[in-house]
């Protein structure tokens, strides 16, 4: 097995010209002057896919490639190797078969765990290649046994709560029942927990994929305790009960620090708690990974490109808005651009941007700091939402004014979003002349890959969901067609999805659409002219994702209408 550093990497690329050279130039001074690996810099700056990379660096270690998310591990073949082991030396075992153990690895140097395994498996081990955030995600197949035992480990806390009286402090056992409730959420990449007191009952629910699941149910008369507990952590009131109360708290899990967002409001029968987990693996999409076509992905990096103008995502709530401008401001995030954002609420903290956080209170709206940002000598400027016309006209001026301008507006599609900001008075010309993209989208369950299967059905049962022309255009006129779905399996809670992925349509603003915006033309108009001119919408992109086995057609319905 050789070994392989930046400079063979940068090599080896250069040679095999996957990457425009240019950029593969600038990544690789920028890793040698800041001391980073490569494959960070050109994953950060999303120049190349996660596989690719993976693929190009077991070819230079001489080790063949694995794909982790897109393999079925057997639970007893992966506690071959035990957990802390597993996590500390980034090591997955994967697949056993007469020939040996596979593993796989991130770290090819690392190769002295072979033996240590070999020598305790006592089987030979045939060792692969597996980039970080494969291997990464693949360790969390170890949290998933806390599924079977969580109610387990609540139950046992409860009874010595109980023991103990619970009440109206907060006893040790209150503080590990909460911690076990933030550790399994964080486990099975929930974004939410809601905590809800019901008359007989306290409901403990998780948002995972953006849908909501009944997690557990616990005595009512732990909800008191359990609701003081968070205020506790979040810097809140314990004394108030009446009011709604927001906040923050910090917990470490696996190495990692997870911001959660508290917010506590008095219903009839108590206070409901709902915390938003904003973990740094929300944090790590780019542009490959949110779900753009290649198509999609070139007219959003054109416009990246521009060195003015405004970038708008639209979409309804939860439909991964801000993660789409965020994975776009985390490829414009250079060291000689000031970045600055106006947001409400901030959810992610983004080294190298100084971002400003909403407060009515203090009279600091969205417009007031969009105000006070263009005199901080901005070149790229985020605004959360726009959501007035005061807001809108400060926006739209520095875009006309050599700033780049990224932000959202709640519409269901991208054509709509012009008629939305003509309707907060925005005059035509000024729109036709800034907005260089509006980029729609929504997010999809995908179909767990483990589970999935496939059965062939009539091309019939499909015009049943949408237009036998645009089916016949992405399925093609076979009689037949082969569609997938997760069966469902301990590892999806039975669910046969895991992860969410979005679709999306995107719009560039050109000539006609141009024309089309100052004669204030009705978003049916322009849509059918960026569908004129190359644009693929939401369906289509939806449709096309439903054949390559990534999501269901029942899925792509589900958020679309």
């Amino acid at each position: 097995m050789s070994s392989y550093d930046s400079k063979s990497l940068y090599t080896t690329l250069k040679e095999l010209q996957v990457i425009d050279l240019n950029q593969l130039d600038q990544a690789f001074l920028e890793s040698q002057k800041q001391n980073i690996p490569l494959e960070d810099i050109l994953l950060t700056k999303d120049l190349i896919s996660d596989e690719d990379l993976g693929k190009t660096i077991s070819d230079l270690v001489s080790l063949p490639f694995v794909r982790l998310s897109e393999t079925s591990i057997q639970k007893k073949i992966l506690q071959i190797i035990p957990e802390v082991v597993a996590k500390k030396q980034k090591v997955i075992a994967f697949k056993k078969d007469k020939n040996g153990l596979s593993i796989a690895m991130s770290n090819p140097a690392n190769m002295q765990i072979k033996d240590f395994i070999e020598k305790k498996a006592g089987i030979p081990v045939i060792v692969y290649f597996a980039t970080a955030r494969d291997t990464n995600n693949a360790l969390f197949l170890y949290n998933k046994d806390l599924a079977a035992t969580f109610d387990e480990i609540i139950k046992e806390n409860v009874r010595e709560a109980q023991v103990l009286g619970g009440g109206k402090q907060v006893d040790p056992p209150i503080v590990k029942i909460v911690d076990v409730i933030l550790s399994y959420a964080y486990q099975n990449k929930a974004s939410d927990i809601h905590i809800e007191p019901l008359k007989q009952r306290t409901l403990i629910r998780f948002r995972i994929d953006g849908i909501l699941h009944d997690i557990l149910s616990l005595p009512v008369e732990l909800h008191r305790p359990i609701s003081i507990r968070i205020k506790v952590l979040s810097n809140l009131r314990t004394d108030e009960h009446s009011a709604a109360q927001d906040g923050k708290l910090q917990f470490n899990l696996e190495g990692e620090e997870v911001d959660v967002r508290v917010s506590i409001v008095p219903i009839t029968g108590g206070e409901k708690v709902v915390l938003r987990l904003l973990s740094e693996r929300s944090r790590q999409f780019s542009l490959n990974d949110i779900g753009l076509s290649e198509n999609d992905l070139k007219k959003v990096k054109k416009a990246s490109d521009k060195p003015y103008g405004m970038i708008l995502s639209t979409g309804p709530t939860g439909s991964g808005k801000t993660t789409t401008v965020y994975t776009i401001l985390k490829l414009l995030n250079k060291r000689d651009v000031n970045i600055m954002t106006i947001e409400d609420p901030v959810e992610y903290d983004m080294e190298g941007v100084n971002q400003i956080q909403v407060n009515e209170k203090t009279n600091l709206t969205f417009a007031e700091g969009l105000r006070s940002i263009v005199r901080q000598d901005p070149d790229i400027i985020l605004v959360g939402e726009i959501r007035d016309y005061e807001t809108a006209d400060i926006a739209i001026n520095s875009a006309m004014t050599g700033h780049i301008v990224l932000s959202t507006v709640h519409t269901n599609d991208a054509a709509t979003a012009i008629p939305r900001l003509l309707d907060m008075k925005v005059e035509p010309f000024l729109l036709a002349s800034t907005v260089n993209i509006i980029i729609a989208q929504r997010l999809v369950r995908k179909i767990h890959t483990r589970c999935r299967v496939s059965e062939e059905i009539k091309i019939t049962e499909l015009t049943k969901y949408a237009d036998e022309s645009l089916i016949k255009k992405i399925f093609g006129r076979e009689k037949t067609v082969r569609i997938y779905r997760g069966k469902g399996c301990q590892l999806d809670h039975g669910i046969g999805y895991e992860g969410r992925i979005g679709i999306f349509e995107v719009l560039m603003v050109d000539d006609d659409t141009r024309r089309a915006i100052v004669e204030r033309k009705d978003a049916n108009v322009i849509k059918n002219i960026a569908i004129k001119n190359g644009m693929t919408t939401m369906i289509e992109d939806g449709l096309f994702k439903v054949k390559e086995g990534i999501t269901t057609i029942e899925e792509v319905l589900r958020v679309i209408k």
